[in-house]
């Protein structure tokens, strides 16, 4: 071999060693996302659909207005710019056919990882495929304290989950009696127990019943009434006065949409008077629930992760809503804010990885430590740990806010609780329905 074609082979070589990834870069990386995009949870899933397809954009081309890393990429840099491909599949709602699209994503879309499903009873499922094969699962939406209770090795949950929240609702309400709430003066625990408690009989549902019931007896407050009912019911004429009898001046439910405006449309024509009504996200957060309530969701407090009016104390949780609302006529929920933030960890951790193999990504998700500035949320950030006895791989750093629904149609959700973040103030008691 003559001393020029060495030379050239090997200057080939040096670059195949010390450039793999920028000569033999990817075009794309393929993501499955799984959500409910039919049946009675369908608008939930457009919303969260459109969350992670706006983070994607984000990642896949430039956006130097915006301040986050990932805006300024223009793919994954250390994947030689390689462009994010959301592959999207249909749960409908249903554990068994989640489960089926999280295999059918992993051997004939051959996915990178998986991310979703927002039901906890689907997450359950389809993240139960993903540890068989082998595949890193990002949940961005589920809260079921369980789903990171069961020593998963590929499975990694970045919103906080249930425990968090019920514990920020007993903080409040302990807060309203001792007199912490702005605008209100403390209000007597008389005044606010017995507590009535409905919740959706699947996974999430029950999760939250059993967080509820174990807070109320570990701080000390009476339940009336605590029942689980039909998911997706029909009629909720007998559930709601199950709840007017109890005579609980304080209601507290966990319903996915269709139930939550059920609800307040029958204990509207039942006239029930009840001083507080909360709800644990889900239904009540999302833009079908006060489109369609309108005014009657006038003085509902709802448990949830985002506000349109964090853009006060946060410009790019602004900004970001600002884009979203453009795209889609509405606000970020909590749901669809945190699917959006679902598709910023993906980014950062393959990144982080310089691969698509498994195993690499699994270090860099134990190793990831997302700073809260890059985030729309209102959390420190995204760091896996164990942040509860028996969490694995749980994200320590997130938090929720309680907002309440106040001048619809046309108003704004305000934060109410932390009360030293608080936006607005209480309206208490509960104003009622005309």
């Amino acid at each position: 071999m003559r001393s020029k074609e060495k030379l050239i082979l090997i200057f080939f070589l040096a670059i195949f060693i010390i450039f793999p990834m920028q000569v033999f870069a990817q075009k794309e990386v393929k993501i499955g996302v799984i959500l409910p995009l039919s049946g009675p949870l369908a608008p939930i899933g457009k919303s969260l659909k459109e969350g992670a397809e706006l983070a994607a954009d984000i990642v896949n081309k430039k956006y130097p207005e915006l301040d986050i890393s990932i805006a300024k990429w223009e793919g994954i840099p250390n994947l030689g710019g390689a462009k994010l491909k959301l592959i999207f599949a249909d749960s409908r709602g249903d554990p068994g056919w989640g489960a089926e699209q999280a295999k059918r994503l992993i051997e004939d879309e051959k996915v990178v990882g998986l991310m979703g499903a927002y039901q906890s009873a689907v997450t359950k499922t389809a993240s139960v495929e993903a540890e068989r094969a082998g595949i890193p699962f990002i949940n961005p939406d589920s809260t079921s304290p369980d789903l990171t209770k069961r020593g998963f090795k590929w499975f990694w949950r970045v919103t906080p989950h249930e425990t968090w929240f019920t514990r920020d609702l007993f903080d409040f309400l302990e807060g309203l009696v001792g007199g912490k709430a702005p605008g209100v003066k403390p209000i007597p625990k008389s005044d606010l127990e017995p507590l009535a408690v409905a919740v959706e009989n699947t996974e999430w549902g029950a999760a939250s019943l059993t967080e509820i019931e174990k807070f109320a007896k570990e701080r000390g407050w009476k339940i009336a009434e605590a029942f689980k009912y039909p998911h997706k019911a029909a009629d909720l004429t007998s559930e709601s006065r199950r709840l007017i009898a109890s005579k609980a001046p304080t209601f507290l439910f966990a319903p996915y949409v269709a139930d939550a405006i059920l609800f307040i449309k029958t204990l509207k024509e039942m006239k029930a008077s009840p001083r507080l009504i909360w709800g644990q996200d889900a239904g009540f957060i999302e833009a079908d629930f006060y489109k369609t309530l309108g005014a009657d969701v006038n003085g509902i407090l709802t448990r949830d992760l985002f506000s349109p009016e964090l853009a006060k104390v946060k410009p790019v949780a602004g900004k970001l809503n600002e884009m979203y609302k453009k795209m889609t006529g509405y606000d970020f929920s909590g749901s669809s804010a945190r699917d959006f933030v679902g598709i910023q960890v993906w980014a950062h951790v393959l990144n982080n990885a310089k691969s698509t193999s498994p195993d690499a990504i699994r270090k860099a998700l134990n190793e990831l430590n997302i700073p809260g500035q890059e985030l729309v949320m209102p959390w420190k950030g995204v760091k896996f740990g164990s942040p509860f006895p028996g969490d694995t791989q749980q994200n320590e750093l997130g938090s929720g806010v309680i907002n309440q629904y106040q001048g619809y149609p046309g108003g704004k959700l305000h934060i109410i609780f932390p009360f030293e973040a608080s936006t607005s103030k209480l309206i208490y008691p509960f104003p009622g329905w005309k």
